[in-house]
């Protein structure tokens, strides 16, 4: 596409929505589209998601925070990932009543049967605050990216959101990319990442373990390599247990770099299956193993990153956002 071409299409788009800065909604359709149709008023619900049910206005407020999360069976880093970064949440916002919530139903079950312990799904949460009378929910998601759980959070919200006088929904950890004046979560994230970064020699690499998804925001992971090169990492490649890129993906990197020791760190809250298993257990067949089967050394750190103190500080303001949302 010639410039020209390109100049055409961004004025198209910026007549088509007309770009805002307001942290609720990256786009808000141009003034001049007089009968919007529910498609494109669909089209232009970006970022941070708010609904104001009209009916309900006249009653009072009452304010509640959901904060939605995958879960996990592994009682000792929960401990330390999601709920330490939902006590942050809550630090932010005291007095304010805030519900954890699972979104896994398998471990919400596993969890129960095993620690006698009951989370709520989004929906029974969402059901019981309507019970309490609470009338305004922001719903707050501890995604990593916005993926296949994080459509999830958004199916809850537009399935529940005329139930309350007023509801919104933040953005997972990584959602804006520096596009358009937007911030750039996918930078900050990794900056905030970096505190636990092992140094690197020139024979040293890192390999970031994420989660991967069948959706089409699996192509996260590419932006998130091109921010890592950008940064100026060296010999730093971000790679998928379950999508692309794959450690096989990234194997041939290391040879051609002449690698001889990696560190495997993941980028997921928990530091659960995956990393204990998947990516560092001693079956023949996780990373650990497959990668000291073709020569190299290996270390593990197998901490969440809702440990990270920097990355819990992330998560507080994806909440915040949701919570200006609501009070606007």
């Amino acid at each position: 596409m010639n410039k020209k071409k390109m100049l055409a299409a961004a004025i198209a788009c910026a007549t088509l929505f007309g770009v805002s800065a307001q942290s609720e909604a990256a786009y808000q359709l141009n003034p001049e589209v007089k009968d919007a149709t529910m498609a494109l008023k669909s089209a232009s619900e970006i970022g941070v998601l708010k609904y104001e049910n009209q009916e309900m206005q006249n009653l009072p407020d009452k304010d509640a925070i959901v904060v939605m999360t995958f879960g996990t069976t592994f009682k000792d880093t929960r401990a330390k990932t999601i709920d330490a970064t939902v006590d942050a949440i809550k630090a932010a916002h005291p007095g304010v009543k805030v519900v954890t919530a699972y979104t896994s139903h398998i471990i919400i079950d596993r969890v129960k049967a095993k620690e006698g312990i009951t989370y709520p799904t989004p929906e029974e949460a969402l059901d019981q605050l309507k019970a309490d009378g609470y009338t305004r929910v922001a719903l707050a998601s501890l995604d990593v990216i916005p993926g296949m759980e994080y459509q999830y959070d958004k199916g809850v919200f537009e399935n529940y959101k005329k139930n309350f006088k007023k509801m919104t929904l933040g953005t997972s950890l990584m959602y804006w990319q520096g596009q358009e004046n937007q911030a750039d979560d996918v930078t900050e994230t990794l900056k905030a990442l970096s505190t636990q970064f092992p140094e690197l020699g020139k024979e040293d690499a890192l390999l970031i373990m994420a989660h991967g998804t069948p959706q089409v925001s699996n192509a996260y992971y590419s932006v998130i390599q091109a921010k890592i090169d950008e940064m100026g990492y060296k010999n730093v490649f971000v790679y998928t247990v379950e999508g692309w890129p794959s450690l096989e993906t990234v194997m041939p990197k290391l040879k051609k770099n002449g690698i001889k020791h990696v560190t495997l760190m993941p980028i997921m809250m928990v530091a659960g299956d995956h990393a204990n298993n998947d990516m560092a257990g001693a079956d023949p067949g996780s990373h650990k193993s497959i990668l000291e089967a073709a020569g190299y050394k290996v270390d593990a750190y197998i901490h969440g990153i809702g440990e990270n103190k920097a990355i819990q500080g992330l998560y507080v303001r994806r909440a915040n956002d949701a919570w200006d949302a609501l009070e606007k």
